[in-house]
């Protein structure tokens, strides 16, 4: 099984690193704080700009107020964080240029992240702090396709969240689910899912990128 691209754009959270235990932890303290019930949050929270979520979940409270004190908790919360196993590895056998990370968190809590867990930060990096809507609509991978001078159409985005998984679809990218935040049955819209990322291996090939996994590992789109 294998897709062939220009370029590599992944999420963060989920799938280059393991922060369900931060964000679950900080979510959960913010909802208690104000009185909304976590499972609220949790429904609709995975994947998408936090200033969204609180927009939903609570639109009495101003937004840019809250997402200020939930984002410097994110941001210093390293307690439980870590690299999932190969990602390190993988992103240090890119070419540079050809790989970028779009995440619904803001800037600050991505570098923390990265910087903490090990993880280079890669030369175009879009945040939840760059784009006017974030997952699932198409401009955060939009954006990051533009900024490396590549064609979405020529990506593979590798996504955990069922919302990230349509924001690539939309931006025209084939997608790799990577079912470590989700069920698989939940990332049924991606062209393929694998259990995690240690079971792919990208390599050069040509002037662009070959994304190869054992057969038994993924389900792939057939071709229609």
């Amino acid at each position: 099984m294998a897709l062939f691209c220009d370029a590599i754009l992944f999420d963060l959270d989920g799938v280059l690193i393991d922060s369900d235990a931060v964000i679950r932890r900080r979510w959960k303290r913010w909802a208690d704080d104000r009185g909304i019930p976590f499972e609220e949050v949790e429904a609709v929270n995975t994947g998408r700009p936090a200033v969204e979520v609180i927009e939903e979940v609570a639109p009495h409270l101003d937004p840019e107020t809250e997402i200020e004190r939930l984002g410097d908790e994110m941001a210093t919360d390293a307690a439980d964080l870590e690299a999932f196993d190969g990602a390190k590895a993988l992103l240090g056998r890119l070419p540079r240029g050809r790989w970028a990370i779009a995440t619904s968190g803001r800037h600050r809590t991505a570098t923390s992240r990265m910087a903490h867990v090990g993880l280079p930060e890669p030369e175009v990096l879009v945040t939840a702090d760059d784009v006017e809507r974030g997952k699932p609509a198409p401009e955060p991978y939009r954006r990051a396709a533009d900024q490396l001078g590549i064609d979405p159409g020529r990506c593979v985005v590798f996504e955990d969240a069922p919302a990230g998984v349509e924001s690539a679809r939309r931006a025209g990218a084939s997608v790799v689910g990577v079912a470590t935040s989700a069920a698989p049955d939940a990332l049924v819209a991606a062209t393929a899912v694998v259990p995690q990322l240690n079971a792919v291996e990208i390599h050069p090939e040509g002037e662009g990128l070959r994304v190869d996994w054992p057969r038994g590992d993924a389900r792939l789109e057939s071709e229609s």
